[in-house]
């Protein structure tokens, strides 16, 4: 039987309680949601609430007036992606997730650039489900089992929730010597099933606030044996379109994570160990406003970008322009192109579509990435390193 460990410090029972085990190791026992006593929203943390609804409403108004903003969500998708996975010690880049979906074959590219592929995938599914179901412990587990597929740690259950004790500490570090146990299985169970009821049941709570409340629970009851930290912050995203915080996934916020990621880690350990949500929702809500304007600013260089390579085409393709802006619009959600694609979009000659590649490649659009004379490939460099690291 487990018995209460004890803490000397009260406020740690507002976010829940470490048990000892039979076993003789202690366990933390998250309570369920919203906090007791309830967050206190007033003065630095109202101000932070304030800006970050601000900061997100400018950069959900920055995206919807870009001519195609389907066309823009491509590559937001794939640098959180990127900086999720660098957060649990990935090493590939935003360049080796692109030309891999390109299928442009490196000797040089690191391995675990599947992982990144599987959370385009995962984001992905996740985003077309919510169509038709809302983010539960169902839709959690399906994006879970498409992170993992195939990749390290598909061998731990992917999409099935854990049924023995995991632990969070440095690597090779016992049970005994963890920075942190999540709860036994059957507690993690029950304490994911109360979340999904919080995050539906209506409250008083402004959204943000929830969504901080949520990710942060999400991570302290660590359902799965792998993929916890990822699984995590892509429902912080779930959670912004499905109550239309967000009409697109463009909000990064792994980026912030990742800049400031032993103070995200700090944070989340303060609130099991001394109950201090207040100070994990402002460190929260900063990161959503940093994130936003960022995200705004990229959204308007996006927009001059396009419309002076659109100048650059009227003025130097003559009547290959209209081929040339069709090429270039499909360019924001392909980057990596060949001749072969280009003659598929244009339903040209394979000469002609030749001779036009050449021509962006002369005014600056596209860059020849392989050095081959053959199985060539072009990048739209420009676009890219508008999100570079």
């Amino acid at each position: 039987m487990a018995t209460s460990a004890g803490n000397p410090n009260p406020a740690a029972t507002r976010a829940g309680t470490y048990i000892r085990q039979l076993a003789g190791y202690r366990a933390f026992v998250p309570a369920p949601l919203p906090p007791d006593p309830p967050v206190v929203i007033e003065g630095e943390l109202q101000a932070a609430l304030s800006d970050a609804d601000r900061a997100l409403g400018r950069l959900d108004g920055s995206i919807q007036t870009l001519p195609n903003p389907n066309l823009f969500v491509y590559m937001y998708v794939r640098k959180e992606a990127v900086l999720s996975s660098q957060i649990e010690g990935t090493q590939s880049s935003l360049q080796d997730l692109i030309a891999a979906e390109a299928h442009v074959l490196s000797s040089d590219r690191p391995q675990d650039v599947d992982e990144l592929v599987n959370y385009v995938s995962a984001m992905n599914h996740g985003l077309a489900r919510l169509r038709e179901l809302p983010v539960s412990v169902r839709l959690i587990r399906e994006i879970h089992e498409r992170l993992l597929k195939g990749v390290r740690g598909s061998h731990l259950t992917p999409g099935e929730l854990r049924t023995t004790q995991n632990w969070i500490g440095p690597s090779g570090c016992t049970l005994n010597e963890a920075t942190f146990v999540p709860p036994p299985p059957d507690e993690a169970k029950r304490a994911l099933s109360n979340l999904e009821s919080f995050i539906h049941t209506p409250d008083s709570l402004p959204w943000l606030v929830k969504i901080g409340l949520a990710h942060a629970q999400f991570e302290t009851i660590h359902p799965f044996l792998d993929g916890n930290g990822r699984v995590g912050r892509l429902l912080i995203t779930f959670l912004l379109c499905e109550k239309e915080i967000l009409v697109k996934p463009v909000l990064y916020l792994s980026h912030y994570f990742k800049r400031h990621r032993a103070e995200y880690y700090d944070r989340l350990q303060a609130i099991r160990d001394h109950g201090k949500w207040e100070e994990w929702l402002m460190f929260f809500l900063k990161g959503v406003t940093e994130v936003s304007r960022e995200a705004t600013n990229t959204a308007r260089r996006i927009l001059a970008l396009r419309e002076e390579h659109r100048s650059l085409i009227t003025e130097h393709l003559g009547r290959g322009a209209a081929n040339g802006h069709r090429v270039l619009e499909n360019l924001y959600e392909n980057p990596i192109m060949t001749v072969a694609q280009v003659r598929t979009l244009t339903g040209t000659t394979y000469p002609a579509a030749n001779q036009l590649v050449a021509k962006l490649v002369d005014i600056g659009i596209l860059e020849e990435i392989t050095g081959q004379s053959r199985n060539r490939r072009f990048r739209y460099e420009k676009y890219i390193e508008l999100f570079g690291e």
